[in-house]
């Protein structure tokens, strides 16, 4: 007659949970994952809590030794941003990205109803001087944030990102990335023609 087989003893709930947690994890994270890929969303659009406030208050100086028509460029007092839509553009000559963009801005420099400002974003003079002469100089102010102080009171991510600005010096949009053709169509052109309109 054979011994009985004493049973398999039964792993503790703790241990099962370990081993389970990871892939439970990773299950939620690409369920997330799926569901944005599915829903369209846009991963530029990052919510700012500043989208419906005035514009925080900054005064920064111009970026020295800039001239455009013959006469000195001036640095952003947000004080001025009133009167017509705006655009706030962060920017550096470092960054890429940028470099995309400045087509795109170069032409929406040409649009009487905005106004395009530049915050030049912890960057050296020098190299800020030699992007905007070798790519154009789109801005009718920029502003230096040599140590990224105005940049962190605006809720800045990264460069390059854009604030559209109403009127009233309302933020209205926030653009988060380089422009791009689609966003300038769709989504800041409309924009502008109704906050001219209001």
């Amino acid at each position: 007659m054979s011994e009985p087989v004493p049973p398999i003893a039964k792993a503790p709930r703790r241990r099962v949970w370990i081993v389970a947690l990871p892939l439970v994890l990773f299950l939620a994270l690409a369920g997330l994952f799926l569901s944005r890929l599915e829903t369209g969303g846009d991963p530029s659009r990052v919510p700012s809590v500043l989208v419906g406030r005035k514009a925080p208050a900054m005064t920064l100086p111009p970026l020295v030794g800039l001239g455009k028509a013959g006469a000195s460029v001036p640095g952003i007092d947000t004080a001025t941003l009133t009167g017509k839509p705006t655009l706030v553009n962060v920017w550096a000559s470092w960054c890429g990205p940028c470099r995309e963009e400045h087509p795109l801005l170069m032409k929406l420099a040409q649009d009487p109803r905005l106004r395009l400002v530049g915050l030049n974003y912890k960057d050296a003079p020098e190299n800020a001087r030699r992007f905007l002469g070798q790519y154009g100089l789109p801005y009718e102010a920029v502003g230096v944030d040599t140590n990224g102080r105005a940049a962190i009171e605006w809720g800045v991510y990264g460069v390059p990102e854009t604030f559209v600005l109403a009127k009233d010096g309302t933020i209205a949009h926030k653009f988060v990335g380089p422009l791009t053709p689609d966003a300038v169509a769709n989504t800041l052109l409309p924009l502008i023609g109704k906050l001219s309109a209001q």
